[in-house]
């Protein structure tokens, strides 16, 4: 089948409209948001519903051409872009964004793949519950996507990774079969758990089209405090005070590096310092109960007092209202696209034990600003899950063309990548492999996990069509 023969069948399923093939029209959707990697696609297709994605998954799989499931193209790594030189389509569910169902009962939504993060969570607001998937894209990525990538966020600590708030999938196979396992059991032990297989599967084993989620009851009083402290070990002591005190209410237990939180005051619109010091580092805690009476604001105090008595602490404030708990929050999340106006920079996405991060962050800073002393390195993530994400800014005249950024970055990823490793961690916490960690994989991944992983990937998509090159390319190979 010719490529013009399949764009014209590619019409008849999902309309004229919908098949997008201008290169400017295409164009947004081949370049990741962070415009670090660019592809090329025959088309942009933008199907109604589950029926036109098994017809359109279908055809692309007879006439061999591969698909690039794409959410909100939000991704940090570059896993939703297409490549370059094996035109395929970019398949797009903006148009597949309903909810589905909601039941208060069961405390489930199900909702379409194309549904807005931030439009599953105002729904369930409405109807007085929580969906607790929360991250810095939540206003423009797509659940389909969050699933795909098994997103984190900021309240994996309490509620779990996207992994732990599905309940059921429906998803379209590689040659079209649509999987209808919509269920809204939190209970089913009939046989393997095949949903599994495609959160964190960024697309390579089918595509989600529809998902049954977990809801929660609504936080109805919260507390959230911003200290400041003198280390990483600091950080941890106050992890174990907070859970003594808060339990299962702890939502968030985020740090930040004296030279992020440097950088977000100095780039970010609308951040101020809430100190009149500065500290090593800053350590915010957010903790919530579904009471309305309950007294959690004292308890902050209360935990707050002790630590200023204990030395951990060496200032700290208590959100007294919404603006201020958004102020304390852009602190911490308020970098968006920052970093390209403040130079070239590198991230990774590393996680190790939680009570071996006072000594990944210090060799960690130390392998990289022996290797490049102009480096600043930050530092921010989540403590409390153990995901530390380092961030290396160099300024932007730093490397004569890109290769020589290409070539500083492969050395920054040796040297974070040897040390998280080593350590027993990961390369990826939760941004997922795409682009950015397929040469990496086989770092974090022993021989028996690769060859099962190739081996599934195989059974589904014989063919390799279903998002292509990503995940399963051969360490050390383009």
């Amino acid at each position: 089948m010719t490529h013009e023969a399949l764009l014209a069948d590619l019409r008849t399923i999902v309309g004229e409209r919908y098949v997008v093939t201008q290169p400017g029209d295409v164009a947004p959707f081949v370049t990741d948001h962070r415009t670090r990697y660019h592809g090329e696609a025959l088309a942009v297709v933008k199907p109604a519903n589950t029926d036109e994605v098994s017809h359109v998954v279908a055809t692309c799989a007879q006439a061999g051409v591969a698909i690039v499931p794409q959410g909100g193209n939000t991704g940090l790594c570059g896993g939703a872009t297409p490549l370059s030189g094996k035109p395929g389509i970019v398949l797009r569910l903006d148009r597949m964004n309903r909810i589905r169902a909601f039941s208060v009962a069961e405390e489930t939504i199900t909702v379409e793949a194309g549904c807005i993060l931030a439009e599953i969570q105002a729904a369930a607001v409405r109807e007085g519950l929580l969906f607790p998937l929360s991250l810095g894209a939540e206003g423009s990525c797509q659940i389909g996507g969050n699933i795909g990538t098994n997103a984190g966020g900021i309240s994996v600590l309490r509620y779990g990774n996207t992994r732990q708030l599905v309940l059921g999938l429906e998803v379209v196979l590689p040659d079209g079969t649509v999987l209808d396992s919509l269920r809204r059991l939190r209970k089913d032990n009939a046989g393997y758990d095949l949903k599994q297989l495609f959160i964190g599967a960024e697309g390579t084993l089918g595509v989600v089209t529809a998902a049954v989620l977990k809801l929660f009851p609504a936080v109805r009083t919260r507390s959230i405090a911003l200290m400041q402290l003198a280390s990483v070990e600091d950080a941890l002591a106050m992890f174990e005070r907070a859970r003594k005190v808060f339990g299962e209410q702890i939502s968030s237990f985020e740090i930040i590096g004296s030279s992020y939180m440097d950088f977000v005051l100095r780039y970010v619109q609308g951040t101020t310092m809430p100190f009149a010091q500065k500290a090593p580092w800053y350590l915010l805690l957010e903790a919530g109960d579904a009471l309305p009476d309950s007294d959690i604001g004292q308890s902050m105090e209360s935990l707050l007092a002790e630590a200023f008595e204990a030395g951990l602490v060496s200032d700290a404030i208590i959100a007294a209202s919404l603006a201020q708990e958004e102020a304390i929050w852009k602190l911490r999340h308020g970098v968006t696209g920052e970093f390209k106006l403040a130079g070239k920079t590198m991230s990774h996405d590393s996680s190790v034990p939680v009570a071996q991060q006072p000594e990944f962050t210090a060799r960690i800073e130390a392998g990289i600003l022996a290797a490049y002393p102009d480096a600043n390195v930050m530092m921010v993530g989540h403590i409390g899950d153990g995901n530390i994400h380092v961030v290396v800014l160099f300024p932007h005249e730093r490397f004569a063309d890109v290769q020589a950024y290409e070539d500083a970055s492969d050395a920054i990823d040796v040297i974070v990548d040897d040390i998280a490793v080593v350590m027993g961690g990961s390369i990826t916490a939760e941004h997922g492999v795409g682009t950015s960690y397929r040469k990496r994989l086989a770092r974090t991944k022993s021989s028996a996990e690769l060859a099962l992983m190739k081996g599934i990937k195989q059974l589904l998509d014989p063919a390799g069509l279903m998002n292509p090159g990503k995940i399963f390319l051969e360490a050390g190979t383009d």
